[in-house]
């Protein structure tokens, strides 16, 4: 067996799993793993302003792959830096690795500079976080690590590296190893049996499309049964591209905050709902007694543990998501279960016409459905949008289109202000290869912005382009919205502006070798966006267009999905 630096055949399992490329922020402890890579040359390497933002770019290239995105960071406050991305992919079912240098192992003991029990640390937020002690262990370990990050429900994993087990030497050959094998969740066929008996026997059936579908690449088997059965759709927000919204058979979105009108609407009118990768979150479900009555409920989900943690199902089945849904569909065949379109079809088909929302305002400030119009009119089914938390959030699941899956990435559950910007990165980089003429788009919020701001600098220096579409409302919205109707009468400590408007954001973007405009009348939206895309392209780097918007505004919420409260006129109609 040939001899070589431990970290060399770190290098050459990282490329076996398909890594291409890493970001980073080097220092001492980690330097013998750059060293290797420097060596290799078959990595590429973006260099962070805040490891963060690494371990966010990771996962947005991960949302986008498929694969194990992966960030490394020096000791100490690197990998503590990391622990919100880890959090994030952790809520999100993201499977991503992140590397941290540590002090030399006999050092630990004494407080040396920046030494941390990072594993420690990092344990609530991950699937595994594991420290190398022997430098034997590493490649196998690393190969674990790959294979805990993809196996079941999907997650994050953190590799500890003392900085002396780095420099060794070990036995290992490259041409001879390979990834781990992942084992595959199949259901159990009784319960898929039992399954499309409830789905047969319902009246008026709804499929609930989770993450879960998104993650297990099951948007063409789940189509495919709903316009077998003629069941129609719905999806969560981190399903949201699993089916095109302009199928006949899509049916929106239910909740208290993301939602549409006829997505409560259908789903209140429901027997039945089969429920594919989905956790069932407070802002989806509301008060459950609400969610609940009158309905059966079959919850499918690769994760044990995930079925019953929020309410016991009627049915529950444990499995991969397309898994169970090729044997659904494999059984509904063999009994010859298919069906035309009924009335239940029709009657969502009919909600979905009338119980709409208003977007064509031409109002000035500029109301941010507007936005979402201008956005959905403009870019076409193979844009890549990333958006993170605020009412920019509600709104994008309120009013945007996700055509396609892994198109619409959101961080759904943790809601890490600063998302966008590293995703961004982490998604245009992902498609440097297969689409590099894909357009990147991120959908974010004055105060987002400034979060992790910083990494613009990234990609002006390494020539990633993408747009930012900023709704600026000066203000910490969705606070001032809690505050105001949320029992507190107040407006505190959550308006953003000074002097004219606030921090001048085009000038930020100048600042890092970017540019920008500014909008302020509706009319004026459709050429910036215009605009941005061609500078994007001519300078190979971020583009803001900077939509100054109503406000106040809140966005339509609730806390039951029968009772959400409209803040702006809706359309008459009669369902």
């Amino acid at each position: 067996m040939p001899k070589m630096p431990v970290m060399r055949a770190v290098v050459e399992v990282l490329k076996s799993e398909g890594v291409d490329v890493v970001y980073g922020c080097p220092g001492a402890a980690i330097l013998p793993l750059y060293k290797a890579m420097e060596e290799d040359g078959g990595i590429a390497h973006l260099i962070v302003r805040h490891e963060e933002g690494a371990a966010h770019m990771a996962d947005g290239w991960s949302r986008t792959t498929g694969g194990v995105g992966v960030a490394i960071g020096t000791s100490g406050p690197a990998g503590t830096n990391m622990i919100t991305g880890l959090y994030t992919a952790h809520a999100d079912s993201v499977p991503i690795l992140c590397v941290t240098g540590q002090a030399a192992s006999d050092r630990l003991h004494q407080e040396a500079f920046q030494a941390v029990d990072i594993v420690s640390i990092a344990e609530p937020v991950t699937k595994w976080a594991v420290q190398v002690k022997e430098a034997a262990q590493a490649p196998w370990i690393f190969r674990e690590a790959f294979r805990t990050a993809r196996s079941g429900r999907p997650g994050p994993v953190l590799i500890d590296l003392p900085v002396d087990v780095q420099k060794e030497m070990i036995e290992w050959d490259a041409a001879i190893d390979a990834p781990l094998p992942v084992a595959a969740v199949e259901p159990h066929l009784p319960r898929v049996e039992k399954a499309l008996d409830l789905l047969l026997a319902a009246e008026r059936p709804l499929i609930l499309a989770g993450g879960g579908v998104i993650l297990a690449d099951a948007h063409a088997e789940l189509v495919e049964l709903a316009e077998l059965l003629q069941v129609p759709v719905q999806a969560t927000l981190m399903g949201k591209g699993a089916m095109d919204e302009d199928h006949p058979l899509y049916a929106g979105m239910t909740g208290v905050q993301t939602s549409q009108r006829y997505g409560n609407a259908s789903f209140l009118e429901s027997d039945l709902v089969l429920a594919l990768g989905a956790r069932f979150g407070d802002r989806h479900t509301g008060r459950l007694d609400v969610y609940r009555a009158g309905r059966t409920f079959i919850h499918v989900d690769i994760e044990p543990t995930q079925i019953g943690k929020v309410f016991g199902p009627d049915l529950g089945i444990v499995s991969d998501t397309r898994l169970f849904l090729r044997a659904l569909l494999g059984l509904a065949r063999e009994r010859g279960a298919g069906r035309p379109a009924g009335e239940w079809a029709a009657r969502v088909r009919e909600l979905k016409a009338t119980l709409t929302r208003r977007e064509d305002f031409d109002d000035v400030p500029i109301k941010a459905p507007r936005v979402y119009k201008e956005i959905n009119e403009f870019y076409g089914p193979d844009t890549y949008f990333v958006t993170a938390i605020g009412l920019y959030q509600i709104w994008g699941g309120q009013h945007q289109k996700a055509p396609k899956p892994r198109h619409y990435q959101v961080c759904g559950q943790a809601g890490p202000l600063g998302w966008e910007i590293p995703a961004a990165i982490g998604v245009k980089t992902a498609l440097a290869r297969t689409e590099p003429d894909a357009e990147v788009v991120g959908i974010v919020g004055d105060y987002s912005f400034q979060f992790l701001v910083e990494e613009l600098a990234v990609a002006a220096q390494y020539d990633v382009p993408f747009v930012l579409v900023m709704l600026n409302n000066e203000y910490l919205g969705l606070i001032r919205m809690a505050e105001d109707h949320g029992g507190y009468d107040m407006n505190y400590q959550v308006d953003l502006r000074y002097d004219e408007h606030g921090t001048d954001n085009v000038k930020i973007m100048e600042a890092y070798g970017c540019t920008g405009r500014r909008v302020r009348e509706p009319g004026e939206i459709r050429p910036a966006l215009e605009w941005a895309r061609k500078e994007a392209a001519r300078t190979s780097r971020p583009v803001l267009v900077e939509v100054m918007i109503e406000r106040e505004a809140d966005t339509a919420n609730g806390v039951r999905i029968d009772d959400v409260r409209e803040y702006e006129p809706v359309p008459s109609s009669v369902p």
